[in-house]
């Protein structure tokens, strides 16, 4: 049963809005705070360059369907239903949080769970580490393009080129980096994978604390109601059902076999907190930030949940197809 309470990360997720609620950071210590955080996020997509193995590009590049399948359902389908939901259901577009349920929407895929629920679930795992991978590469830039877009049409401000150079160079670079040493370095950060899996948390953690701090100096928490957090609530459990189910159609429509359809169903229908709460701190600079990452977070933990329950369904038929398979006879 414990995948359906909160996981340890998402209470730390908590903890740090607490604490940034109670003890925000500000004046000159929040400039070193911003600074230590930046670093901390360049390490963070350094350590993803360093991880992504050459072997598993190459196995997973035959696969190029499932790719542009898994690419078209982040960066296509999910924006066109977050956008269609502000005018869909009542309320929503003059929500508080509905800039950030539409950023969240703008977002790459997850990385490490995409991947860990594709091996619990029985799918094709190479294709998934390249599918996560690529689309947190091109996210890098379409999704600074994707804010511009659906930013303006919803009259708000796009993205500038301060932001788009703060996200190549705070993130694209260090990733980059990462991959040149790959070949060095690859193996030890493969073998200590939970010690810096702690990096990886401690780098949003700080951007969450800081983002919040923002908002509260801001005094913004005070126009938020009870309601505008049920109907962000709702908004996004129904984006996930429906880019779930969507995502399902697509892949029976295409025949694709089991194994890929269960990829393109954990790469597709998954938002990166990793990359989403660093990114909106580059493109939405000087605003408020905390409004934008908070859908993301109930959206990451939503998500979590319910993969953790779809992914062992999958490995608990995989397992009773394998028990009534006819036994081979010598």
């Amino acid at each position: 049963m414990k995948r359906f309470f909160l996981d340890k990360f998402m209470m730390l997720l908590i903890t740090a809005i607490i604490i940034a609620s109670v003890f925000p950071v500000s004046g000159i210590y929040e400039k070193y705070f911003s600074i230590a955080t930046k670093f901390a996020v360049g390490l963070l997509f350094f350590m993803h360059g360093a991880r992504l193995s050459r072997q598993a590009v190459v196995a997973g590049l035959v696969h190029w369907r499932l790719h542009l399948v898994v690419l078209l359902i982040t960066f296509a389908l999910f924006p066109l239903i977050g956008w269609g939901m502000g005018w869909l259901i009542p309320g929503l577009k003059s929500n508080i949080f509905y800039a950030g349920i539409l950023f969240l929407c703008l977002l790459p895929s997850t990385v490490q769970s995409s991947i860990a629920f594709t091996s619990i679930a029985k799918g094709n795992v190479s294709a998934a580490v390249v599918s996560a991978s690529a689309s947190n590469i091109f996210g890098m830039f379409l999704t600074p393009l994707l804010v511009g877009i659906f930013f303006t049409t919803q009259g708000n401000s796009g993205v500038s080129l301060d932001a788009i150079w703060s996200i190549l160079l705070q993130l694209l670079a260090p990733f980059i980096l990462g991959q040149l040493l790959q070949p060095l370095i690859g193996s030890f950060m493969i073998k200590h994978h939970k010690v810096l899996s702690k990096v990886d948390r401690s780098s949003i953690l700080m951007v969450v604390y800081l983002a919040f701090s923002e908002t509260m100096t801001q005094g913004l928490w005070s126009k938020v109601s009870l309601d505008d957090l049920m109907v962000m609530l709702l908004a996004d459990i129904s984006l996930l059902a429906l880019v779930m189910i969507l995502t399902k159609v697509i892949a029976d429509i295409l025949k694709f076999n089991d194994e890929d359809r269960i990829a393109i169903l954990f790469c597709g229908s998954k938002k990166s907190l990793a990359s989403g709460a660093p990114m909106a701190s580059a493109i939405f600079a000087g605003q408020n930030i905390g409004m934008m990452v908070m859908p993301l977070m109930i959206f990451h933990q939503i998500q979590l949940m319910v993969c953790a329950v779809l992914a062992q369904r999958y490995a608990d038929r995989f397992e009773k197809q394998k028990m009534n398979e006819p036994a081979e006879t010598t």
